[in-house]
């Protein structure tokens, strides 16, 4: 693969790569260690699917072993991605010289993301798409939340047999958060003012969601 250029961790990322199906896993494999980075390894399956669409696009439609350049860059909550190539062919879903794979794919773009389009640049053109950043630092708690709660569920002793209820994982909940309370105590620390921290904390973030 080519060299990736300038990632600039937290700022802007540009990717040169070349459109072919070989090279399409080693550009995925390096949005997830920049979107890692990043912080923002939630949101890494939506943008691969839309990275792939994208590329896939170029190899059909502009020629395998196009050179095509992707730019990533973290904004205001959102995560913009747009992949450059040296054709002038705009793509459009009811375009008459992009087939029905293509535009099935624009399809999903659309429907994956916050606002998408595309703009002509001075050595082609560039189709660009921005995701939500917001909800998957949410996600990243509740993923991170579910895993605390399995195996604060092993190490409870409770059954794995069976999938445990709502109701279940509720009461698992609210022991984990006692148990905190308890260990915050017994450090010296003050388990209301750590309460009134996490409350303040969470409605800030689901407030910014």
């Amino acid at each position: 693969m080519s060299g990736y250029g300038n990632c600039e961790p937290g700022l802007r990322c540009v990717m040169p790569f070349e459109a072919a199906p070989a090279e399409l896993r080693l550009l995925r494999k390096k949005l997830r260690g920049m979107l890692g980075e990043w912080g923002a390894s939630a949101v890494s399956e939506e943008a691969e699917l839309v990275v792939t669409e994208l590329a896939t696009n170029v190899i059909k439609h502009v020629g395998e072993g196009a050179a095509a350049t992707l730019v990533l860059e973290p904004r205001r909550g959102r995560l913009r991605l747009e992949l450059h190539d040296k054709s002038h062919t705009v793509p459009s879903p009811a375009s008459e010289s992009w087939d029905a794979e293509c535009g099935r794919g624009l399809h999903l773009l659309s429907a994956m993301s916050l606002e998408w389009g595309t703009l002509l640049t001075a050595t082609g053109k560039a189709v660009w798409c921005e995701l939500a950043l917001e909800p998957a630092r949410h996600r990243n708690r509740v993923q991170r939340a579910a895993a605390l709660l399995d195996e604060y569920r092993r190490v409870a002793g409770a059954s794995s047999s069976t999938v445990p209820t709502y109701a279940v994982l509720e009461d698992s909940a609210a022991d984990v958060i006692a148990d905190l309370l308890h260990w915050l105590a017994a450090q010296g620390g003050d388990p209301d003012e750590v309460l009134d921290r996490a409350q303040v904390r969470y409605e800030a973030e689901a407030g910014a969601a």
